[in-house]
């Protein structure tokens, strides 16, 4: 049985860039469904009215965007709510890329092949946001990533990401063996779990990273958000 005291160090098979690009857009395509079924996009949609206010213009940016699902979802409904919304989307992975630009490129979001701590935007976004990113890091790097996210933002960053728990490790386990037709995701969707974090440990991670005031709340479908605003005293 696995230990959920403990994060995983296991690495996930989306982690590798010799993947086939077919096994990649299965992969993207049965995330974006998990994300919609499971709580993940409202969940982000969650973080941005925490941050967004009244502003009735606005630019984001996802780091490790993935096949870019978040971002439509925001598009849409900024769209719904009369925000004139400036997207971008940044991943490492160039079969990622190649996907979000092919599937929604259309929709004037602009999506970039990059590390994202690489001077590739313009001008800082109000805000920069991640889904089921900060579980691939160790650590550190996501203490960095929590001060470069600060630093970088003029509004504030959210994070939306998995809980560790035996319920969402089984559960998830259950259902992409019933319903998935990716190998990818049969075998990361369990190991993510594993990868994940509690609410503490999200909290000692924010104290490191010198955050005084996030904010931290649990989400179905065992999800935290995490969310910061730049100026909270």
């Amino acid at each position: 049985m696995p230990d959920f005291s403990k994060r995983s160090n296991e690495k996930e098979l989306l982690d590798d860039p010799s993947v086939p690009f077919e096994h990649v857009k299965q992969t993207m395509r049965e995330l974006d469904t998990i994300n919609a079924w499971l709580g993940g996009h409202r969940t982000t949609l969650a973080g941005l009215k925490t941050l967004i206010r009244n502003k009735k213009k606005v630019s984001i940016c996802e780091i490790g965007c993935g096949g870019g699902d978040n971002l439509v979802v925001i598009h849409n409904w900024c769209r719904k709510h009369g925000i004139e919304a400036v997207l971008t989307g940044v991943d490492m992975n160039p079969h990622a890329i190649t996907y979000a630009t092919a599937q929604y490129g259309a929709l004037g979001i602009q999506f970039i092949c990059s590390d994202y701590r690489a001077d590739v935007l313009d001008r800082k976004p109000d805000i920069f946001f991640n889904s089921l990113f900060c579980h691939h890091f160790d650590e550190e790097e996501l203490v960095d990533m929590l001060r470069w996210m600060r630093v970088n933002s003029r509004i504030g960053f959210f994070i939306n990401d998995l809980h560790r728990h035996p319920l969402a490790y089984y559960s998830i386990k259950l259902l992409t063996s019933l319903f998935s037709k990716s190998y990818m995701v049969k075998n990361d969707a369990a190991v993510s779990v594993m990868r994940g974090f509690t609410k503490d440990e999200w909290g000692t991670f924010a104290e490191r990273a010198g955050l005084r005031t996030t904010a931290v709340r649990w989400r179905w479908a065992f999800r935290h958000l995490m969310v910061y605003r730049n100026g909270w005293a």
